[in-house]
């Protein structure tokens, strides 16, 4: 099968490359990336959430991609879509956009632009009809992001993720329809 290639205006999202995996724990596997996702990752936290990627992207064709800059080809993060699959989550196996950026290109858009090509790729190439996003509500940069694409919170499909303490543990959803998102440009 190719390898999957987006581009936008400053980015390539792509499948993985086996070097890929060092660079890219070294430059998120932060305490300040990683404040809101559960903490730094130790080297078994950091080869089950290899496996994960690699499993979804297995059993679906897709998942989070590497996000590289397209002039220098520096490796930003991920972004992408994956069927959400945390223990007793009320959106199980529904679409799933995230993205995990690195701390020095913050505030300059990748994450913006990253998402907004996996939400149109979610509806035109995957078939979503509504796209799902997860965050913890003291995220406020995750779910600012979530609000500036245009997602709506959906404060009745929260729940607690027993994987985490808090303040980890209790997820906030936000989600948006195909129709929602066709909707934003008109």
């Amino acid at each position: 099968m190719a390898e999957f290639r987006h581009s936008t205006q400053r980015l390539i999202l792509r499948d993985w490359r086996e070097d890929d995996w060092s660079e890219f724990f070294r430059v998120t596997n932060t305490p300040a990336v990683m404040r809101w996702l559960g903490g730094v990752l130790d080297e078994e936290g950091m080869a089950k959430q290899r496996s994960r990627v690699e499993l979804c992207h297995a059993a679906h064709t897709h998942c989070f991609w590497v996000v590289e800059r397209l002039v220098d080809g520096a490796l930003l993060g991920f972004c992408g879509l994956k069927r959400a699959d945390a223990p007793k989550s009320t959106i199980a196996n529904l679409p799933e956009i995230g993205w995990r950026l690195r701390e020095d290109v913050w505030g300059q858009g990748y994450a913006k632009e990253a998402a907004v090509a996996v939400m149109n790729l979610s509806f035109s190439r995957f078939g979503a009809t509504e796209v799902f996003a997860i965050t913890v509500a003291e995220n406020t940069a995750s779910w600012g992001l979530m609000t500036r694409l245009g997602m709506r919170r959906r404060a009745e499909l929260d729940y607690p993720d027993p994987r985490y303490a808090p303040p980890w543990r209790d997820a906030i959803i936000y989600s948006m329809s195909r129709q929602e998102w066709d909707a934003r440009d008109a």
